[in-house]
């Protein structure tokens, strides 16, 4: 038996919850942190009380961010989220938790979608908690920074950007419209925490399942890997598609080493016609 089959098999029947990673939408041109082409790169990723209280990590982020956007958010869902937006009309999941910030699964056509780590299509305001959508922030920069309309460089995992530093160093920030304040995307950035609520939330739809379904996640932090012990704890299995090894293979019922897209174009297809 392959192992899709052997994933069809372990999923059959059975209320499935669902935890997908970066991995999912790869395929949609947004990079991963720590999938096959990127895990062996040095990349520091933007951590949350460096931006909290360093006015030049913000400068940083926000130059980065500002030639990102464009790409990220004209990114499309692919297979692998239209196959899973499929099983949920289906009935098919408990619910689906995720740690990506790209909105992709929702754009997809799933309408439960608990978003981990938060959105990068808004932002906040650090000091007086107002919000902006990332959307008019991005015209409120270019206004700033006129030089960034036409510029270009690679896109990294966050919706940021490559750019060196002299070139960010020429940036000019945009603060919060009602106060002067920094703001922030709404995101859980490294070192951050995901609120108590959002966490009960999740350990909810694996409660409530048969059955977990981890998808393109390493699950090397801590925020993804306590929904896989959960499962384990409560003795529902753990299948986890992923290409590469993850955090949580020690505790999985199943691996299976594919892309996300095919492998849950094919799961949903096969549990769909499933008597």
């Amino acid at each position: 038996m392959s192992a899709l089959a052997g994933l069809v098999e372990l999923l059959r029947g059975r209320k499935i919850a669902v935890l997908t990673g970066a991995g999912v939408s790869t395929e949609s041109g947004i990079p991963d942190y720590r999938g096959p082409s990127t895990r062996n790169r040095v990349r520091t990723p933007i951590q949350h009380h460096a931006f909290v209280n360093d006015p030049e990590t913000r400068r940083r982020y926000w130059a980065r961010a500002t030639v990102g956007w464009a790409r990220f958010r004209t990114a499309a869902p692919n297979e692998g989220h239209r196959a899973l937006a499929t099983m949920e009309r289906a009935g098919l999941l408990s619910g689906l938790v995720t740690q990506n910030v790209d909105g992709l699964h929702q754009a997809a056509g799933h309408r439960s979608v608990i978003e981990l780590h938060g959105t990068l299509a808004s932002v906040a305001c650090l000091r007086c908690g107002a919000r902006e959508e990332r959307e008019t922030l991005q015209h409120r920069l270019l206004v700033l920074n006129p030089q960034w309309v036409e510029r270009t460089a690679e896109l990294a995992p966050d919706g940021d950007a490559e750019l060196p530093s002299e070139v960010v160093a020429r940036f000019h920030v945009a603060d919060c419209l009602e106060c002067g304040g920094a703001l922030k995307p709404e995101v859980v950035f490294f070192g951050g925490n995901v609120a108590r609520p959002v966490v009960e939330a999740s350990y909810t739809v694996v409660d409530q399942s048969d059955a977990l379904l981890v998808v393109g996640s390493s699950l090397t932090v801590f925020s993804g890997l306590r929904f896989v012990r959960r499962a384990h704890e409560l003795h529902k299995p753990v299948a986890i598609v992923n290409l590469g090894e993850t955090r949580g293979d020690p505790l999985a019922t199943l691996r299976v080493d594919a892309p996300a897209g095919d492998a849950l174009t094919e799961l949903s297809r096969a549990l769909s016609l499933s008597p």
